[in-house]
């Protein structure tokens, strides 16, 4: 009696969330239910999120430079060597590795992932940091690549390999972390080998060609319990033989020097390639994602100056108060510079 009257009281949300980038075959039995994808719902979903996607691009589009926009046509990503002039960007790293601030940390597999917010005190110390995020051809390919003109989410992400674990890092299976698109970018502070766990992609894995469409459908139709539960959650991951299946190549490690830029769709297929050798490394990581459905560009008051810089210490310490409500936050690791051990 009281599931009955939950669903009763829930249905109308779940029916809302069709309309929003919500993702889980799990948490959603709409979402999740073998017989709407069966009649084209996740399938609906898709196309639709796509088409709007590609319209807004069009609208962003004449003030992306050329060569990048077409090698991310192309491709799903774009490597930009020498991003900040090359006089100047040992002093923006010099500045960003001694930084101090408030961290949070996480280990997944072997690896240790620390993050820094990119607020209002980072920016007043870096101002150099300032000015290349207030760079109008980098904030062009930002908007482009998340067809929205919206301010991404920035922090100082360090990436610590080869620390000893037993579980799998999730960051190293090919995935695609949503059913639409979404941006992300990683300015390296340090040079990436193949040996140090480059960005991975496969390349053109953002069109959503027919082969990509009828993956997607047969993915929809699975049993939600019965595979990985992040697929499960809509972060669908997939091995060889699904990229025969959507006749893709094999993914691309993006092994670059310091000062690279790279820029990304990440409904395309990609992943943290493995560490071979224990090291550390440092990079602007910047993430923005939106309800794909929406026809206009911008309007995110989120977005505004002196809101933008604010969010994420107020997610983070919205994430701490309601943690059982939004699961586990990241775990305070205390004033740590990117660079600190852990």
């Amino acid at each position: 009696m009281a599931s009955s009257i939950a669903k009763a009281l829930m249905a109308p949300i779940w029916l809302l969330q069709l309309a929003t980038g919500a993702k889980s075959f799990l948490d959603n039995p709409l979402i999740g239910s073998r017989w709407l994808n069966a009649h084209g719902l996740h399938l609906a979903r898709v196309r639709l999120a796509d088409a709007m996607c590609r319209w807004r691009r069009r609208r962003l589009a004449r003030k992306v430079r050329p060569e990048w926009r077409e090698a991310f046509e192309r491709d799903g990503f774009v490597a930009i060597p020498d991003i900040v002039p090359p006089d100047q960007f040992a002093a923006l790293r010099d500045a960003v590795l001694g930084y101090c601030g408030p961290a949070r940390e996480i280990q997944q597999g072997d690896a240790i992932t620390r993050r820094l917010a990119v607020d209002p005190d980072m920016l007043q110390a870096i101002p150099a940091l300032r000015r290349l995020l207030q760079r109008e051809d980098i904030a062009a390919l930002f908007h482009y690549v998340a067809g929205y003109r919206i301010e991404p989410l920035h922090y100082i992400q360090t990436i610590v390999s080869k620390v000893g674990g037993n579980e799998p890092d999730p960051q190293e299976t090919l995935h695609a972390d949503s059913f639409h698109s979404s941006m992300k970018a990683w300015l390296f502070f340090n040079a990436v080998g193949v040996e140090n766990g480059p960005f991975t992609y496969v390349p053109g894995s953002h069109r959503f060609t027919p082969e990509r469409l009828a993956w997607e459908r047969d993915r929809s139709l699975k049993d939600p319990q019965a595979i990985d539960r992040l697929s499960a959650r809509g972060s669908p991951r997939v091995d060889s033989r699904d990229l025969a299946a959507m006749r893709l190549p094999e993914p691309r490690a993006i092994a670059v020097p310091a000062n690279t830029l790279v820029v990304a769709d990440t409904v395309g297929f990609h992943a943290r390639g493995p560490s071979l050798v224990p090291g550390e490394r440092v990079e602007l990581w910047s993430y923005a994602r939106r309800n794909p459905f929406l026809p206009w560009l911008g309007g995110d008051p989120s977005s505004l100056p002196g809101i933008a810089e604010r969010r994420i210490p107020a997610i983070w310490a919205l994430n701490d108060r309601f943690a059982k409500w939004v699961g586990p936050p990241w775990p305070k690791a205390g004033v740590r510079s990117p660079v600190d051990h852990p």
